[in-house]
């Protein structure tokens, strides 16, 4: 027949299909793998937690306000050394800490004999549950399981703080679970670039045999298989010359840099991480950034639009829940004075109070932040 005689000129011997970029494997983090992923195997998240906490913690918290004598005891001592061994400053670091991994962070008013209050203790956010059938939380411990309620006026012994998060009242989201899919992308070319200095760190080759298809016996494979592994994987054996013998030949595969750009990925993956926890990727020491002119720009950005909002958000929460324990309003206020990064911007302000003459000096002192002068004495 004319489909048997007559030989397909189109006929090939051998079809290889490339496909395109497949889709991104993502792992479902959550909880303590989003812990381990980005707080511990991660520098750069580790390090904008570090930063963003410890720096929100060297902000002072002071009384501003006149309470009776033993309610202003009571806070100052909660406010300086909230427990017996840990200092105001301490515990703030691992509260802002807990907002940056987790989103959320507790505080525990405890109490004494005769219902007085004896300190201030941090609850580790996986002890806390939220309670479904009423308001309020319960703590795990080794002993049992203590819930904590909301009296009538709002006020509970549990202070609860929490990140911005509209789609949930409870427990929020934190800037650790939006920056996830960067530490992945971060992690994973850490792991890429560990892999080639194991491989002799540089790309991998084949091995050929023969021509025309032909195979090696699956005695000599496995014996060839286990002597690359053995003489020529890691990076102990980088250069190391290969022998050899029966036909083979060896063909260099090499990953063009438009193709496998690892380094600037990697780069790329740590300015979305720093941009989550709101630190300018300048201060991390990430090449290629110039969104600010010079570090002293981006330090005064970094205190502006990351620390003091958390700050005064945490102190905010700190008045009405210390104002519910001592039975008076407290009034408290973040010290900016002690912070050696606003100092230009508080000369700048005297400057402009100095040079007006239209308002008072009480007006002036109002506006820098001070108490009015006391009024003069009568002769």
């Amino acid at each position: 027949m004319f489909w048997k005689s007559k030989k397909n000129k189109t006929e090939t011997k051998s079809l290889v299909a490339l496909s395109g970029v497949l889709n991104a494997q993502w792992e479902a983090q959550d909880g303590q793998q989003l812990y381990e992923a980005g707080f511990r195997d991660n520098p750069i998240s580790y390090r904008c937690i570090r930063m963003v906490s410890e720096t929100a913690a060297s902000v002072p918290v002071k009384l501003a306000c006149e309470l009776s004598p033993d309610c202003a005891i009571e806070v100052t001592r909660l406010l300086e050394r909230p427990q017996s061994g840990e200092t105001g400053q301490s515990l703030l670091e691992a509260i802002y800490g807990d907002l940056q991994v987790s989103g959320n962070a507790f505080l525990e008013l405890v109490f004494g004999t005769a219902e007085t209050i004896a300190g201030v203790q941090r609850v580790p956010v996986g002890a806390v549950e939220p309670l479904k059938e009423a308001s309020g939380f319960a703590i795990r411990t080794r002993q049992g399981r203590r819930v904590m309620s909301v009296d009538a006026a709002g006020w509970s012994p549990l202070l609860h703080l929490r990140a911005l998060d509209p789609a949930t009242r409870v427990l929020a989201m934190s800037p650790l679970r939006a920056a996830s899919r960067a530490v992945q992308i971060h992690n994973a070319g850490s792991n890429w670039a560990k892999a080639l200095i194991d491989n002799a760190a540089r790309p991998s080759g084949a091995l050929i045999y023969g021509k025309d298809g032909a195979h090696l016996p699956p005695d000599q494979f496995t014996r060839l298989k286990e002597q690359l592994e053995e003489a020529h994987t890691g990076a102990s054996h980088a250069g190391r010359p290969m022998l050899l013998e029966g036909g083979l030949d060896w063909k260099p595969m090499s990953l063009t840099p438009t193709d496998m750009d690892f380094i600037e990925a990697r780069r790329e993956s740590a300015r979305e991480i720093a941009l989550a926890f709101g630190v300018p990727p300048m201060l991390l020491g990430i090449p290629g950034d110039n969104t600010y002119a010079n570090y002293r720009e981006a330090n005064l950005a970094f205190w502006r639009l990351t620390i003091l909002p958390l700050v005064t958000r945490t102190v905010r929460a700190l008045e009405d829940w210390l104002s519910g324990a001592v039975g008076e309003p407290v009034k408290l206020k973040a010290d900016l004075d002690a912070v050696p990064a606003l100092g230009p911007e508080r000369e700048a302000l005297w400057r402009r109070l100095s040079a007006a003459e239209f308002l008072s000096v009480d007006e002036k002192r109002e506006i820098a932040g001070f108490a009015p002068r006391e009024a003069p004495h009568a002769d």
